[in-house]
């Protein structure tokens, strides 16, 4: 948790929610289910400034696979190179 947010988080929570005294609570429960298939790549600076959400980095990534797998569709097979 970030040290400067501590304050703010004390101010919205009142004095009689006691966490300590719910037996059933867990915490990260859910947090398997949350992250499954979810991959978190780091964006280059350069990049991140072009691409502002993760929207738009999908889409520009659904855009290039659509060109490359439809260059390899058309791409005679000996010029196919293996990255």
């Amino acid at each position: 948790m970030n040290p400067q947010n501590n304050d703010t988080m004390d101010e919205d929570l009142l004095e009689e929610y006691d966490f300590s005294t719910m037996a059933n609570g867990v915490c990260g429960k859910y947090a398997k289910q949350y992250h499954a298939g979810v991959k978190l790549i780091m964006l280059d600076e350069d990049v991140a400034q072009i691409f502002p959400d993760a929207k738009s980095v999908n889409d520009a990534l659904r855009m290039l696979s659509k060109v490359i797998l439809q260059h390899q569709k058309t791409a005679p097979e000996f010029s196919q190179v293996n990255l």
